[in-house]
């Protein structure tokens, strides 16, 4: 299950990128891109959940579950100035990729 939730994140990832990149060029973000990077991430954390509810799992899961978390309520926080016609500003963008990057790698690391 973890390399499933890997391709999730890593899909989810690629859209991030993507919504990053207009962000900071001062474009808003496709709106459909945004929904499904934020459809993917929740899956991403699902799958997770589960992991964690069915036990036996390493502490890394844990670990990254929580700062991916973390990074999912600042998507949110980043979605309500796309509802309010406000571009966000690019230090929220980063640190919200930052805490997603290092979220995934602590998950890749127990794929390694």
């Amino acid at each position: 299950m973890l390399t499933a939730t890997l391709l999730v994140f890593a899909i989810a990832a690629v859209g991030g990128l993507i919504l990053a990149a207009h962000v900071l060029r001062g474009k808003f973000a496709p709106w459909a891109l945004s929904v499904l990077h934020a459809l993917l991430g929740a899956i991403g954390l699902i799958l997770l959940i589960t992991m964690l509810v069915q036990g036996n799992t390493a502490q890394q899961v844990l670990t990254g579950f929580i700062i991916l978390l973390i990074a999912a309520l600042g998507g949110f926080f980043l979605a309500s100035f796309h509802l309010r016609k406000t571009l966000p500003p690019k230090a929220v963008v980063i640190l919200h990729a930052a805490l997603a990057v290092i979220g995934f790698l602590t998950l890749l690391s127990l794929a390694l």
